[in-house]
């Protein structure tokens, strides 16, 4: 039976970390960890949730993704907020279901496209979920800033319908964890997963 990549495109404050951790069932997926140029935030370690590397490494890795979440607020002489999935992190983990977390539909086409380079759609169905945001989603936000500029970048990486028609992306399931309101047929495809474990 084929894995599931499923992907979790949403608003920064949808629920999609705490559907991802409190919601699916242990040890059901693994999640994809990128790596990033971004300063570590209060909790965070090396490997958890983020590999912490140099500008640098983002010129000479293969990565499966690639992310500049600051481009727009960027300054010569102030740090690049990159993000990217290494593709060993991908490759050490293939037989498991995967899951990847991230705001903006285009990032969600780059891994997409990076599936089927490597032709593991063979092994792999892939699903995307639009988790709506609730309607103080940037209430949500504004708490969680914590670094320069932490709030515009949040707000402009976008996860509108039209990002998804831009990406050339139609969601598999739409679900808002934040209101409770969950979606039956990604239920029903979990309890599938589950049960062939």
């Amino acid at each position: 039976m084929k894995k599931t990549l499923l992907i979790c495109n949403g608003l920064s404050g949808s629920g999609k970390t705490y559907y991802i951790q409190n919601t699916l069932p242990t040890n059901l997926f693994y999640s994809l960890r990128s790596a990033t140029t971004r300063p570590m935030r209060d909790g965070e370690s090396e490997g958890n949730p983020y590999f912490f590397r140099d500008e640098a490494y983002f010129d000479t890795a293969k990565l499966a993704t690639r992310l500049w979440v600051n481009e727009q607020f960027w300054t010569p002489g102030t740090p690049k907020w990159m993000y990217g999935i290494p593709e060993d992190e991908i490759m050490t983990h293939l037989g498991q279901n995967l899951i990847y977390d991230v705001i903006e539909p285009r990032y969600s086409r780059q891994l997409i496209d990076w599936f089927h380079a490597h032709q593991l759609t063979r092994h792999y169905n892939i699903r995307v979920a639009y988790f709506l945001p609730p309607a103080n989603n940037f209430d949500i936000v504004n708490q969680r800033a914590n670094m320069p500029n932490d709030t515009a970048v949040r707000r402009a990486n976008t996860c509108d319908p039209i990002d998804f028609l831009n990406a050339g992306i139609d969601p598999d399931y739409i679900l808002m964890p934040r209101a409770k309101l969950y979606n039956p047929r990604m239920d029903a495809h979990i309890r599938h997963l589950q049960k062939h474990k």
